[in-house]
């Protein structure tokens, strides 16, 4: 179920679908390209998607990852500028689009779709001050420390530690947290080391986000 849809009963989500176009992408295709004029809304039926934007150096930065049941394309459907980040395919993706004009009609049609795509707005305005003051306060090495913090948080179980799975792709953290796949690999190594994070082959294992929290805390070079 689509998130933004999961208020509507089942002659509501019957009245929406007459508006979807459903398509499917391969794992690397570009659902959303940077810049662009298209308004088209994205529902995200099945696989997943990353959000990314590109420095001037041409660095790729990881925006953020979204799952089946999320949707993109909406700032873009709402004010009508053109796109603010590359949206790429993780594996097979299935979609359904909406046009600009059908966004706006269900959006009217349905008020609790309007709801949630304000919930959906407010928690984006709240991921990107989180990126901003990470990156305006941390250094590299702190950032990483706080993704992996970020990750066992959403993970985590009831006597305190958790299980990241799968185990984070070095690179995916580094665009993430705006720094280098190497950094990513010495941080990692560290809190290894420290056994504050321990790899297995079920994810990757932290055994007391507290200590973890403490160490990011107090500073961590």
């Amino acid at each position: 179920m689509v998130g933004i849809l999961s208020d509507l009963n089942e002659c509501e989500l019957a009245d929406v679908n007459r508006h979807v176009r459903r398509r499917k992408f391969q794992s690397g295709m570009e659902i959303i390209e940077p810049e662009s004029d298209s308004s088209d809304v994205f529902l995200i039926l099945s696989g997943k998607v990353r959000v990314v934007n590109y420095s001037i150096s041409g660095r790729e930065v990881t925006l953020e990852e979204i799952d089946t049941g999320g949707c993109v394309g909406h700032l873009a459907a709402i004010d009508g500028q053109p796109r603010s980040a590359c949206v790429l395919a993780v594996g097979l993706t299935e979609v359904g689009v909406l046009s600009p004009a059908s966004f706006e009609t269900v959006i009217k049609e349905h008020p609790t779709v309007a709801w949630r795509v304000i919930q959906e707005l407010a928690r984006i305005v709240r991921s990107s001050t989180r990126r901003i003051v990470d990156v305006s306060t941390l250094g590299a090495n702190e950032r990483v420390v706080a993704e992996i913090l970020r990750c066992a948080q959403q993970a985590e179980r009831p006597d305190g530690s958790a299980m990241i799975s799968p185990v984070p792709v070095h690179s995916d953290i580094a665009g993430r947290v705006s720094t280098s796949r190497e950094t990513v690999a010495r941080v990692l190594g560290s809190l290894s080391r420290q056994k504050l994070v321990i790899k297995t082959e079920k994810g990757l294992h932290v055994p007391d986000l507290q200590r973890l929290e403490a160490i990011l805390s107090h500073g961590f070079d």
